[in-house]
């Protein structure tokens, strides 16, 4: 599965996952102690939705299209106003033209003395990000390979902080990538929150996903699931999955509040659900 974000940006799977980022970060901020995001899979930060790759595939009319045009609960609109914010930051005449990708959703959230790491394997995509952040002194962007980052810069010196990893699927073993990664990343920095994004669309592998990591040793591990149609008869994105290591104790009745609510504005065939597991802990 090839998920390079150009032709997905703000769709489904991306709603889910920066509505439970903003969450991670807004706890963080609870704080007044700095704290530092790394961002292994960075992307290129902003998103053109007329351009070529969105207008290809549509998907963002599913996701953010929907989202933003939906009679909200008082208490879920409060949650999801800081995703909310940052979409709009994007799109100062209005509308939905852009979509920020996560590492310009973290920036729009941090304060002076928080900081960010943006890291993008393709050199022409690390360029744009570097250009989208270019002056910026609170973000620093590495033209990386993210998985090399989550041994070479944790722990980071802040000591809080969170970790994203959001791989784009573009090769096999990327499931096992995941697990492994994140045992080596735990073990050198067990305090961290990391969220790992990954895509329901082989059940089978999701399911040996979440087996091993239930095995891994980790002690808090909150799984989300988000699924907006029944499995399809030929491989298809069908849903989102993030899990979420060291959860703030506030998020998973956050999660029972905003995830009905997301899944009524973009689920399409039933059967279809959300789910919120505990692999370990809780």
């Amino acid at each position: 599965m090839n998920y390079r974000h150009a032709y997905h940006a703000g769709n489904f799977a991306d709603v889910v996952k920066h509505a439970v980022l903003t969450r991670l970060l807004d706890y963080l901020k609870q704080k007044d102690k700095a704290f530092r995001v790394i961002d292994t899979h960075a992307g290129i930060g902003r998103y053109d939705l007329s351009a070529v790759e969105a207008q290809k595939t549509g998907e963002w009319l599913g996701g953010i299209g929907r989202l933003v045009g939906a009679d909200l609960d008082a208490r879920v609109a409060a949650l999801l106003a800081p995703y909310l914010e940052a979409v709009r930051a994007v799109n100062p005449e209005g509308g939905v033209k852009n979509y920020p990708g996560s590492p310009l959703i973290a920036r729009h959230l941090l304060r002076k003395q928080d900081r960010l790491t943006a890291i993008e394997l393709h050199p022409q995509d690390a360029e744009r990000l570097k250009a989208v952040f270019a002056g910026d002194f609170q973000t620093r962007v590495i033209e990386l390979d993210g998985w090399l980052a989550l041994g070479a810069h944790l722990p980071p010196k802040e000591k809080r902080g969170l970790v994203l990893v959001d791989p784009p699927f573009e090769e096999e073993g990327e499931f096992a990538r995941l697990v492994d990664g994140l045992s080596k990343a735990h073990r050198r920095w067990p305090g961290g929150i990391y969220a790992l994004w990954y895509p329901i669309k082989d059940r089978k592998a999701v399911a040996a996903f979440r087996a091993a990591l239930k095995n891994a040793g980790i002690p808090k591990l909150l799984d989300i699931g988000f699924e907006i149609r029944p499995a399809s008869a030929e491989p298809s994105l069908d849903g989102t999955g993030m899990v979420v290591v060291n959860p703030p104790f506030t998020l998973e009745s956050e999660l029972r509040l905003m995830l009905p609510a997301l899944h009524k504005a973009m689920a399409v065939a039933q059967p279809s659900r959300w789910t919120i597991d505990w692999l370990a802990g809780e």
